[in-house]
């Protein structure tokens, strides 16, 4: 009886062994199998963090605050006022401007209209010429008539020598009005070298005082601190009052609809990742029931320590090997996002699928197109040029338009 309860003991344990066996078998080979269709193609990471364009607010002039249009979380639309300065002082700069313009031009169609005068000057002095002429032509005619005369005794010397004189004087009249048509003509030609080839807008005078004008109207305009793009604002840091310099950070502008994840995977896991590979993202902040789509974008060009502000110096002192990390640009599908919105530097758990291995490892194809671009400081550029063209159309005059 000892035996056989010693028998089945053994046979009990033999079935048990092999029930182990077979399990950690069927489990080893469900896992390679798993591997073989599936693990292998993915490449996954826990070191991705939510990333995107942080837009500091700075101003281009310097001045003092008075009026702040946004706070911390506040959205705003691109061309909103986020902070005003005192533009007392832009003001004055702009009238001053404005001023020197509606003179210039001024000035410059008398330089046109000094022409006119230079032109009608010449002309007259032309008409002098000829009636001149005339004159030494009909004094010299007179002289000729009378000098047979005078060897004929019909005439006195006294006669003859006083049409010789006319005729003298004739010619030195002449000779004086051709020196005046001359001086005319010169004096025109000065005049018309400010003035040919140009109009009074066009001048170059106009056009320089017209610059003054853009640039003070500009430098007021700046003194308004637009949004450049739709966002949330964040850090704050001005204050009512405050004396701010040119450059300073007063505020950050993120925008949370163009955001994108920046994975950072191991040196060993980039063998198999390519651009245009799709990726499925869970963000700590929503945990695993909410699962964003995305697509590799680009690689890095070098590991972080490449550009830490301290890179190591791995030919000094003793040395251990640490696997570097790439970071791996990945967009966010845009409807993911919409739904379930995420912050600049959330944790995010990245997964890659690496099956297909058509793509690219580094883009080769240059940029066309801007990566971001604003229009909001266009309409500023139209309304100094629409102010300039309304100063010099109420200086121009009635015979100058």
């Amino acid at each position: 009886m000892t035996e056989l309860k010693a028998s089945d003991h053994n046979t009990i344990r033999r079935r048990g062994l092999t029930l182990i066996a077979s399990a950690v078998l069927i489990g080893g080979l469900a896992w390679g199998g798993w591997h073989w269709l599936h693990g292998r193609h993915h490449q996954n990471t826990d070191n991705a963090y939510v990333a995107g364009n942080v837009v500091q607010i700075t101003p281009q002039m310097g001045g003092t605050v008075v009026a702040i249009g946004a706070d911390d979380t506040d959205f705003v639309k691109a061309g909103q006022v986020l902070v005003k300065l005192d533009g007392a002082d832009a003001r004055v700069a702009l009238d001053q401007a404005e001023a020197q313009l509606a003179q210039t031009v001024r000035e410059v169609r008398t330089l046109f209209a000094n022409n006119s005068t230079l032109k009608a000057q010449v002309q007259t002095r032309e008409a002098d010429l000829s009636r001149m002429q005339t004159d030494a032509a009909r004094a010299q005619q007179d002289l000729q008539r009378r000098a047979p005369l005078v060897a004929s005794g019909a005439i006195g010397k006294e006669e003859f020598q006083h049409a010789q004189a006319q005729a003298t004087s004739a010619q030195s009249a002449v000779a004086a009005a051709q020196s005046a048509v001359t001086a005319a003509r010169e004096q025109l030609s000065a005049s018309q070298t400010q003035t040919d080839g140009t109009t009074v807008p066009a001048h170059p005078n106009v056009q320089r005082a017209a610059a003054k004008v853009r640039e003070a109207y500009l430098a007021l305009q700046r003194l308004e601190l637009l949004a450049p793009v739709d966002g949330h604002v964040a850090k704050r840091g001005v204050q009512l009052g405050q004396r701010v310099p040119a450059g300073a950070p007063l505020m950050t502008l993120v925008a949370l609809n163009q955001l994108w994840v920046d994975a950072n995977f191991k040196e060993s896991q980039l063998d198999t990742i390519r651009i245009g590979q799709p990726a499925e993202m869970e963000a700590d902040v929503y945990g695993t029931q909410v699962i964003y789509h995305g697509t590799v974008l680009g690689l890095g060009a070098g590991t972080g320590a490449a550009f830490a502000l301290l890179p190591a110096q791995n030919a000094t002192g003793n040395w251990i090997k640490i696997v570097q990390r790439v970071p791996v640009r990945i967009a966010i599908d845009a409807k993911d996002l919409t739904d379930h919105p995420l912050r600049v530097g959330l944790s995010m758990d990245v997964t890659i699928d690496t099956a297909d291995q058509k793509g690219k490892t580094l883009t080769d194809v240059p940029r066309t197109a801007p990566a971001s671009v604003t229009k909001v400081f266009e309409t500023q550029s139209h309304a100094a040029d629409q102010r300039v063209e309304r100063i010099i159309a109420a200086n121009l005059g009635r015979s100058a338009r």
